[in-house]
Parts: structure tokens; sequence; C-alpha cells
């Protein structure tokens, strides 16, 4: 099921309007030219200062398959349910501290906006992205030796969109529902808060 466009209160641009954050994955591999691509997307991203606080872990199945199992068993047991053909996964961190050794208050910001670059391109490239909170940070800095300024903020998993019976019941009926969001006056002011668009 590769396409589930939102329906929008205005049109807007088909890449950002398809994409969206599936669960059923298919075990084919991603192309090292498709990662090369959603990292260099990443890569791109503007950051405060032009900081680039971001740093991506890069756990690829089909490559290095010992620290892609340390990746996803830190990944919540209803994350590791449907993310068991998922080929790819990608630590998002940031870098939490500017070159002078001040606290970078931009970091998480900065690292948001990089993987966002990253899903549109895996978007644009027809493969599924889903980014995920739902992971053992503790862990993730242990299994792999993080820096104590560096704060790993989400994971990703990438790969080709998959089969969707082939999830559980109730995780086949949240694929299938139709996407939603915040009605824009709810979340838009005008000249103050609360002030209506």
């Amino acid at each position: 099921m590769a396409n589930k466009p939102a329906s929008t209160e205005v049109a807007i641009h088909e890449l950002i309007a398809g994409r969206w954050s599936p669960r059923a994955f298919s075990s084919e591999p991603v192309s090292r030219d498709q990662l090369r691509a959603v990292l260099e997307a990443a890569r791109w991203a503007p950051s405060s200062y032009n900081a680039q606080p971001w740093r991506f872990v890069v756990f690829d199945r089909s490559v290095d398959e010992v620290a892609f199992k340390k990746a996803f068993a830190t990944l919540v047991p209803f994350n590791q349910g449907w993310n068991a053909r998922a080929p790819v996964l990608i630590a998002v961190t940031a870098h939490t501290l500017t070159n002078k050794g001040d606290v970078n208050r931009c970091a998480f910001y900065d690292a948001g906006a990089a993987a966002m670059s990253l899903v549109l391109q895996a978007h644009a490239l027809g493969l599924a992205a889903h980014q995920m909170s739902g992971f053992d940070v503790k862990a993730l800095r242990t299994a792999f030796e993080l820096p104590n300024d560096v704060e790993p903020i989400a994971m990703i998993s990438l790969g080709h969109y998959g089969d969707v019976d082939k999830l559980d019941p109730v995780l086949r009926e949240r694929e299938k529902a139709p996407r939603q969001r915040a009605a824009l006056a709810d979340i838009v002011y005008a000249g103050g808060w609360k002030k209506a668009f």
C-alpha cells in the first residue's frame, strides 16, 4: 500500500501530501544509491548558524546483521513487531553542544528538519520511511557507545512498501485508515495566541 495521500484543506505539493508513515515493509534491501540519496537530502537540511548538529547511524541488515539486530533490540516491543521485515534502521542523533561548548538549543529542531528531508527524499524515491520515538535511548547509547554530547532523538525504518495483509489485524486496520490531522484553525493563530487566522 504505497499510496495514502493526505486529505488537505488547501492543495499542497504531492511530495508532502503523499508522504506517510507505513508499517508494512518488504524485506527487499535498500540499494546503496538509494541510501546515499536519502542521507544526502538530510545533509542539505537547514540549521541554525549552519551548525549541522545531526548525525545518522545506519543499520543495514544486508550489510551488518549483527549491528542491525543490536539496534532492533532497542526498539520497544510494539515497534519490533511491525519492523520484523524492515531492511534498514537509522538512528537520528544530535550534537547538543555548539563548537564553543554552549548548549545548542536548536539541535533537536535542526535534526528534525534533516530527518524530514530524509523521509521526503525516501518518498520521492518510492521508498517507505517511518519515524519512531519508541526505542530505548539508554540501550542505544550503550550498545553503540555514543558520546555524552550526542542525544538519540528518533529511529527511522526505511525500506520498500510491503504487504499490508502480513500485519496483525489491528495494525492492518490502522494502515488502511485515512490519515488525520488537526484543522488549520486549531494550530495557526494570527497576531497573538488563539487569535483566529
